[in-house]
């Protein structure tokens, strides 16, 4: 199983990323897929995260109204739009699969490599 995230870099505030996660070795049908971030001396916190049929989906608070998670079954890939990105959006973010909807980390079985987002001020 692979999962290969891309899309992040530097940006400034007010400003937008699409992150995609490309996944092989595995099939969405099968999963829900999560948005995970961490950032430098922080816990890694779920951001998102959307059931296998793409019909139920999760957003914590603090992104809520600016991201916005979709998946595409057939290119086994989900995206994460991130409109008004904020300095304090600044993270890892990494994509994970596992069998249950929610955002605890440790309920996810498989993991990308994370890729880096920055907003400037």
């Amino acid at each position: 199983v692979q999962l290969v995230e891309s899309g992040g870099g530097l940006v400034e505030a007010g400003g937008s990323l699409r992150l995609s996660c490309a996944a092989s070795g595995i099939t969405f049908d099968d999963y829900a897929i999560g948005w995970f971030r961490q950032a430098p001396g922080k816990e890694r916190e779920g951001v998102s995260c959307i059931s296998s049929s793409g019909d139920n989906t999760y957003y914590a608070d603090s992104v809520k109204g600016r991201f916005t998670i979709a998946s595409d079954n057939a290119k086994n890939t989900v995206y994460l739009q991130m409109n008004s990105l904020k300095p304090e959006d600044t993270a890892v973010y990494y994509c994970a699969v596992g069998r249950l909807l929610v955002t605890v980390p440790g309920m996810y079985d498989y993991w990308g490599q994370g890729t880096q987002v920055t907003v400037s001020s």
